[in-house]
């Protein structure tokens, strides 16, 4: 069995002038980033790597919830479509048990539907869970089983 973490980036400033994938953390965005991670180890998961989107946003939600994690930085889930995410998580290495997927909606979103349902919505900073039992390489829609989802401002 495999565990999938789908987690949208969290809340982004909008500064004039700044590209998209310079766009910073809000203060919440930390503070909703940090609690995130927290609600993932309460759960008793623990992520072996996080595959993640080069934008600044991505990359610091998931510097600050998972420290001790290894981070990948894969350019294609940046404005990735859920196909497109399926082969950035058909890459991963067939020997982890526990992968998060760090990016932005509304790929994640609809990633996280096509997996395994559910009627949610998408926050910046909420997660779901997903369990898994084919290999990475062979994950296709359907295949999943929501475990829980998590929204900041539920919470």
């Amino acid at each position: 069995m495999r565990t999938l973490i789908v987690l949208r980036h969290a809340k982004a400033d909008h500064i004039l002038g700044l590209a998209d994938r310079e766009r910073p953390l809000t203060g919440r965005g930390e503070r909703d980033a940090k609690r995130a991670g927290d609600e993932i180890r309460a759960a008793g998961l623990a992520p072996d790597v996080v595959l993640c989107s080069p934008a600044v946003r991505t990359r610091r939600t998931a510097e600050i919830a998972f420290p001790e994690v290894e981070i990948s930085y894969e350019r294609d889930i940046y404005e990735a479509y859920p196909e497109d995410l399926f082969e950035v998580v058909r890459r991963a290495d067939p020997e982890l048990g526990t992968v998060v997927l760090c990016g932005h909606n509304p790929g994640v979103h609809e990633l996280a539907l096509a997996l395994a349902g559910g009627d949610y919505v998408f926050r910046p900073g909420a997660f779901a869970v997903i369990e898994l039992e084919p290999a990475w390489e062979d994950l296709w829609p359907g295949q999943g089983r929501l475990v829980t989802h998590w929204d900041p401002k539920e919470s």
